[in-house]
C-alpha cells in the first residue's frame, strides 16, 4: 500500500493530514520563514537556505523575500533563475522550471488541486499535476499557473493572466483564462 507521500507524488488522491506530510510543510514553513526573515545583505544565507529547502538549483539564482512553498524539494529551478517578491509555489508535485526564467512579483504556480464535486472535495481528499516551464521563460507579476500546465521555451505570460492551458514556445499569452495573443520570432 503506498503512503500518503508516495499518492501525493504520483498525482494521486492523497490525505494531506497524514503526519509525514505535515512534518514536511513545517519543515518547508521554518526554512521559507527563515529565508524571509534574512537581512538583504545575507545573499549567501539565502542561497543556502534555498539549497536546503528545493530539490535542485542552478548555480546562479536569486529569490526576493517574500516567498512561500508547500514542501520546497518539489522545486527545480535552471540556470539565472529570478523570483521577484510575494511568489507562491504549492508544489504537491514537481514544478520544474529551465534555465533563464523570471518570475515577477506575486506569481503564484500551483501544482495542488481538489475535486470539483462539491461532495467528495468536502471529504478532503487532495491531488496534484505537475507544472513545467521552460527556458527563457518570463511570467509577469500576478501571473497565475494552474496544476498540469506546461510552458514553452521563449514564451511571456502577461501580468495578470491565468494560465489553464499549455502554452506554446515563443508565444506571448494574457487574459483569464490565458490565450496566445501574439507569436514571437
Amino acid at each position: 500500500m503506498p503512503s500518503e507521500k508516495e499518492k501525493m507524488l504520483a498525482g494521486d488522491s492523497y490525505d494531506a493530514s497524514d503526519p509525514e506530510l505535515v512534518a514536511e510543510r513545517k519543515r518547508a514553513r521554518r526554512l521559507t520563514r527563515r529565508f524571509n526573515d534574512t537581512d538583504e545583505t545575507r545573499i549567501e544565507r539565502r542561497e543556502e537556505l534555498i539549497r536546503e529547502l528545493f530539490g535542485a538549483v542552478g548555480e546562479s539564482f536569486e529569490i526576493e523575500p517574500p516567498f512561500r512553498c508547500d514542501y520546497g524539494y518539489n522545486v527545480r529551478v535552471g540556470e539565472e533563475f529570478f523570483a521577484n517578491f510575494d511568489c507562491v509555489f504549492l508544489d504537491v508535485c514537481p514544478i520544474t522550471i529551465g534555465d533563464n526564467c523570471q518570475l515577477g512579483p506575486g506569481v503564484h504556480v500551483y501544482t495542488a488541486t481538489h475535486p470539483v464535486d462539491a461532495a467528495e472535495r468536502i471529504k478532503g481528499p487532495e491531488s496534484g499535476e505537475p507544472v513545467t516551464i521552460g527556458d527563457n521563460a518570463w511570467l509577469g507579476g500576478r501571473a497565475v499557473v494552474n496544476p498540469g500546465v506546461t510552458i514553452g521555451d521563449d514564451a511571456v505570460v502577461a501580468s495578470g493572466a491565468v494560465v489553464t492551458d499549455d502554452v506554446p514556445d515563443s508565444v506571448v499569452v494574457g487574459g483569464n483564462p490565458a490565450r496566445v495573443v501574439k507569436e514571437l520570432d
